[in-house]
């Protein structure tokens, strides 16, 4: 793994992405929001992958798809290198996609069907026009053989390929344009366990030569650790926890990232074997309909009345290390370690 520097290129600012909710079958009355995204603020050092995690529905995937502006975002901002590229116009957004690009979650459905390896991989260096023409098969023949595959795959379609065979051809296509960044959301939660080691190791590969920067978007958290930096834990649209890798693993503060942590499995049995699992009752509230408070307040064992009444804010509590918890932020206090926005 590359290590990062402390450049950040990668900056988010009280990023929201509110879905319309209407009723009526002609006028379509706006009658509420599915509150995806709401208030998220993180930055990305240069080198470094930020693992995202979170369960299915928390809005992980939807922070990486509006920070690449595939959605626009209903409130906040996103700097790339100090430019905010929410203002970009059409234009001048195509252009930047040059350096930002992202892998996806399917790799069954994100390859399109009629059109050979060699046209899907060299789709996006025609549409920006950055590779000549005559230099493009020579230029697929080079990604194909950078995601460990035979460049004569180039004239064969995606359904002749395997699972982890088709997300190798995505990522030969995410690194066409040679980006500087790239969102992978959840790149190998559809593939076979033997699979998924050999796509993590061909990313972490990928970033050392290239010098690439991550969002890896993902829900196994022993994954994420293996290959990120630092680890931003997300609850019902909010980050309530970011922090070091080992740090987090280590030194868990939010109720919900210490729920998240007991359920993974520990190789050594008898460890295992004393290992508490934490479990929450009642489910995941909806985003339409989010608590008063702290998000996580209907599901904590550890809410205090003022959990229900004022949203926690997610402040440094020590250094490098954040949480959103007003429990966290009162030890925090009492300690006399103030923590700082």
């Amino acid at each position: 793994m590359s290590k990062p520097n402390q450049n950040i290129l990668v900056r988010v600012e009280g990023l929201k992405k509110y879905f319309p909710i209407r009723q009526g079958a002609v006028i379509r009355k706006h009658v509420g929001d599915v509150k995806a995204v709401d208030d998220v603020s993180f930055e990305i050092y240069e080198g470094e992958t930020l693992g995202l995690v979170g369960e299915s529905g928390c809005g992980k995937t939807t922070v990486g798809r509006t920070l690449l502006q595939i959605y626009r975002p209903t409130a906040g901002k996103v700097f790339f290198e100090d430019q905010d590229i929410t203002q970009l116009k059409p234009a001048e957004m195509r252009a930047m996609r040059r350096n930002i690009q992202m892998i996806f979650q399917d790799p069954y459905a994100s390859l399109n069907p009629r059109m050979t390896v060699g046209n899907i991989i060299s789709e996006p260096m025609m549409y920006h026009r950055v590779i000549p023409r005559e230099r493009r098969d020579e230029r697929v023949r080079e990604l194909l053989e950078m995601v460990g595959l035979r460049p004569y795959f180039a004239k064969r379609y995606p359904h002749e390929f395997s699972g982890g065979q088709r997300q190798r051809i995505g990522i030969a296509r995410s690194l066409g344009l040679e980006p500087r960044f790239i969102v992978c959301d959840e790149p190998v939660s559809a593939l076979d366990v033997s699979i998924q080691a050999q796509i993590v190791n061909l990313l972490e590969e990928l970033q050392d030569s290239l010098g690439l920067t991550y969002l890896f978007i993902a829900h196994d958290l022993s994954m994420v650790r293996h290959i990120s930096d630092r680890i931003a834990v997300m609850y019902l649209g909010k980050i309530v926890e970011l922090t070091d890798r080992n740090e987090l693993y280590k030194n868990p503060l939010h109720p919900y990232t210490r729920a998240l942590l007991s359920a993974v499995p520990i190789p050594d049995p008898v460890i295992e074997e004393q290992r508490e699992i934490i479990e929450l009752e009642g489910d995941v509230p909806s985003p339409a309909n989010p608590p008063k408070g702290c998000n996580f307040n209907t599901r904590c064992p550890l809410a205090q009345p003022q959990c229900f009444e004022t949203e926690p804010p997610l402040v440094e509590v020590s250094p490098g290390h954040r949480a959103a918890c007003h429990l966290v932020h009162a030890l925090v206090a009492a300690q006399e370690m103030p923590a700082t926005v």
